[in-house]
């Protein structure tokens, strides 16, 4: 089958590779009609994520058709209309039956690969290299389901495919930010980014009744999405006073929640990555959005990270998080515990995410389509790949 793979720092390539073979009785296979690119995948892509392989394949957010499934699946049949949570859990260890599903004991098969910071290996992700359990990953025409009763979940007749290819990974990331991070009817929500994640949460932040919610970037074209599609508030940062709108629309005192979207920058190509990589390892990056959201937020709030990190990070604001009281939490998605019901809020209509798909393309367009995502060319927001169509 045509698959997209890592080849090397920034260098991708669409190819032939093995078709993927039932290996456990739980498993099921999947034809991929479509798959997105992440930001979490561009930190992949430039070697700051660990052990990536040549030939390994990329891509977790993904919906397909069911084609094969073993014999202990009882949720699916072949012909069933499935989007997949990018997060692999059993469903069955400690954390899992604590709803802690990306933190799985299961989900990843390789413990002693992942990065020795976190103290314990995470579960499982799909194109994520041996560090998050070697699974391969959906850009691809065909993908193993392990633990298929656990992570699938059909969709509702009358979702298209361009709604209900975001309840795989950005729609329960966005709604995980909000709750986790404590939203409440009445509540002011500021979120830092205006990507997928970012838009998603702010979404969220809405249905859970936020009086109001401000979304934080310097792209006019993804701000006005945001105001369009999401009805929320936006700062362009780049041009106003992000602290005093912060406080003039908070009555003084900050935002209740603030939820960081964007995360460690991903580098380009060439010199530039070089540089941007040694310095990394010389002395780690800021977290600007994390500590504007900690410098913002009120005493006594709340600030949820989203945004996609590697290693260690420098400068943050540690002692303010004590000082001014604040409840600090972050999280890989818990997305088990929220599909079903972002699937049901998409097919009442409550939930639009297809805007966010600027450009779909087939497989073999997907290096251009890497491309484009990444330098935010054409008003980008995320690119969709269809490996079959």
């Amino acid at each position: 089958m045509k698959a997209l793979v890592w080849r090397g720092v920034n260098e991708l390539a669409v190819t032939q590779v093995p078709d993927p073979q039932l290996r456990n009785e739980q498993d099921m296979i999947v034809r991929v009609r479509k798959t997105a690119t992440c930001g979490s995948d561009l930190h992949l892509l430039g070697g700051h994520r660990p052990f990536p392989a040549p030939g390994d394949v990329l891509g977790h957010e993904f919906l397909g058709e069911v084609v094969e499934i073993g014999p202990r699946v009882r949720r699916h049949r072949v012909g069933d209309r499935v989007v997949v949570c990018s997060v692999v859990s059993c469903g069955r260890c400690w954390h899992c039956r604590r709803r802690q599903f990306s933190l799985c004991d299961n989900g990843g098969t390789g413990p002693a690969l992942g990065e020795p910071t976190p103290g314990s290996a995470p579960g499982g992700c799909y194109g994520y290299s041996p560090a998050l359990g070697g699974f391969a990953g959906s850009h691809a025409e065909y993908v193993r389901v392990p633990y298929a009763d656990q992570g699938a979940f059909t969709v509702p007749e009358g979702v298209a495919d361009e709604r209900a290819l975001f309840a795989s990974d950005a729609a329960p990331t966005g709604w995980m930010g909000a709750e986790l991070g404590g939203v409440r009817p009445g509540d002011v929500v500021a979120v830092w980014g205006a990507g997928g994640v970012g838009q998603l949460a702010a979404r969220a932040a809405v249905l859970l009744g936020a009086e109001r919610v401000i979304v934080i970037d310097r792209l006019a074209d993804r701000l006005r999405m945001a105001e369009r599609y999401l009805g929320v508030e936006t700062l362009d940062y780049d041009t106003r006073d992000v602290g005093g709108e912060l406080l003039e629309c908070s009555g003084g005192r900050g935002p209740d929640v603030c939820i960081e979207a964007a995360g460690m920058p991903a580098s380009g190509g060439g010199l530039r990555f070089w540089y941007d990589r040694l310095r990394h390892r010389l002395r780690p990056d800021p977290p600007v959005a994390a500590r504007e959201a900690v410098r913002h937020c009120r005493k006594g709030g709340s600030v949820f990270l989203l945004g996609a990190y590697a290693g260690l990070v420098d400068r943050f604001p540690l002692g303010a998080v004590v000082d001014k009281g604040l409840t600090l939490r972050g999280a890989r998605q818990h997305g088990h515990r929220y599909i079903p019901m972002l699937l049901d809020r998409m097919a009442r209509g409550e939930l639009v995410t297809e805007h966010l798909a600027t450009h779909t393309m087939p497989l073999d367009q997907a290096p251009l389509g890497y491309d484009t995502f990444r330098n935010r060319r054409d008003g980008c927001v995320r690119a969709v790949f269809e490996p079959l169509g």
